[in-house]
């Protein structure tokens, strides 16, 4: 509790911070695919390709920009990107249906600004603010993409029912505008972490400060790809599909929507489980494990004939996203260092951003071909198994230089 009354500013920014990124999120804007699809006349297949498109597009940009947050502080950029967010917002609703083209530059836009940097900027800011008790502080801040999962897709989808779904855009874009000033007020000052001496430089394995070459250099991190890809990929391609899911299986979209509040409860629990289990036993001893709930949660969905047992599978899959809530971000800065974590973090993040591409534009092009989306997720779940086989060996090859620097 003490954490929290001393900490609360920075934490309350970097839940707003993480909050405002839901609009950017797949698990947001899939919400809307029926509508985009008949507006603009995609086919499944279509859709994932411009979504894969836009989203590709923000990753490589994420490489480049991404960095800044090493030079600016996060009330600046924050500021910037929160006003870019609502454009694209506001972008969304005026778009004319002929403008497939446009369509792509929107996606780009909501993917960048939201999924992308909102997102990067909330992590990286924890990451660096605090270093003793770095899980807990990520895992408070990412309760704002737990609270924006839980709440926006049932709101949303109950202002289709009641409005056109381009104001509903045009309330999303308000929603981001008025944030603003919130965080900028909690970010007036912005901190060093007291438990470190030398403001917030703390570095990584062997003692050393990584930068973003040396790291790309690393086989650690290559051999950490799989682990930080799979998520974003597979995860997002079941956010982006769960309108031909529910087809599919039989159930109704509100029946399928109506899970994510279990799924976001089982998100929050893991997030703090994991956040204090990293401050107390590193991001090694976890990193290899976390896959193992996505790959029964995709085996456990692909299954499933009631939405009970999807339940199940929901939860399952609530475990891993709690703790790819805190680990990645809470990796970077343990194994690599916080002096150049913000370039180092923007590859890692374009690498899920575009990992969050592939998904939507591979199911898409599966489920054109014949081959739906459940019988597509046992192999999502072959693919989280051999990705903690991954982690596994990259954890026991760098043990020795860690325990060197502790």
């Amino acid at each position: 509790m003490r954490f929290l009354t001393t900490n609360w500013t920075w934490l309350l920014a970097g839940f707003l911070l993480s909050f405002s990124s839901s609009y950017g999120q797949t698990f947001f804007i899939s919400i809307f695919a029926g509508e985009i699809r008949a507006e603009f006349g995609l086919s499944h297949g279509a859709w994932g390709g411009i979504y894969t498109l836009g989203t590709t597009a923000s990753a490589i940009a994420m490489i480049w920009v991404g960095g800044l947050t090493d030079r600016f502080r996060a009330r600046q950029l924050g500021m910037i990107t929160m006003l870019a967010l609502a454009l694209a917002c506001f972008a969304m609703a005026a778009l004319p249906g002929g403008w497939v083209w446009g369509l792509v530059l929107v996606i780009f836009g909501l993917r960048f600004a939201g999924q992308g940097m909102m997102s990067h900027i909330a992590i990286v800011a924890m990451a660096r603010w605090f270093v003793a008790t770095r899980g807990r502080a990520i895992s408070i801040a990412s309760m704002g993409f737990a609270l924006g999962q839980a709440v926006l897709p049932l709101l949303f989808v109950a202002l289709l029912v009641m409005m056109d779904w381009r104001m509903t855009w045009v309330i999303a874009a308000g929603l981001v505008l008025i944030t603003i000033p919130a965080t900028n007020l909690l970010l007036r000052q912005e901190r060093n972490p007291q438990s470190t001496a030398e403001s917030a430089q703390v570095a990584g394995m062997s003692g050393l400060h990584w930068t973003r070459a040396q790291a790309l250099r690393h086989p650690l991190f290559w051999l950490m790809i799989p682990l930080m890809i799979g998520p974003p990929t597979w995860g997002t391609a079941l956010f982006f599909q769960q309108v031909h899911l529910a087809e599919v299986k039989g159930w109704t979209l509100a029946e399928f929507v109506a899970l994510l509040p279990l799924y976001t409860f089982v998100t929050i629990i893991f997030t703090f489980a994991s956040g204090w289990a990293i401050d107390r036993f590193g991001t090694g001893r976890l990193a290899p494990w976390y896959m193992l709930p996505y790959a029964a949660a995709f085996a456990v969905l692909s299954l499933a004939q009631g939405i009970g047992m999807a339940a199940v599978g929901m939860a399952l899959f609530g475990v891993g996203s709690g703790i790819q809530a805190t680990l990645p971000g809470a990796f970077w800065a343990e194994y690599y260092g916080t002096r150049h974590i913000g370039a180092i973090k923007a590859v890692a993040a374009a690498v899920m951003v575009f990992g969050s591409a592939i998904g939507p534009g591979i199911s898409g092009v599966l489920i054109d071909r014949g081959i739906d989306f459940p019988v597509q997720m046992i192999g999502f779940a072959v693919y989280f198994v051999l990705a903690a086989i991954c982690g596994t060996i990259a954890m026991r090859m760098v043990r020795t230089s860690l325990a060197a620097t502790a």
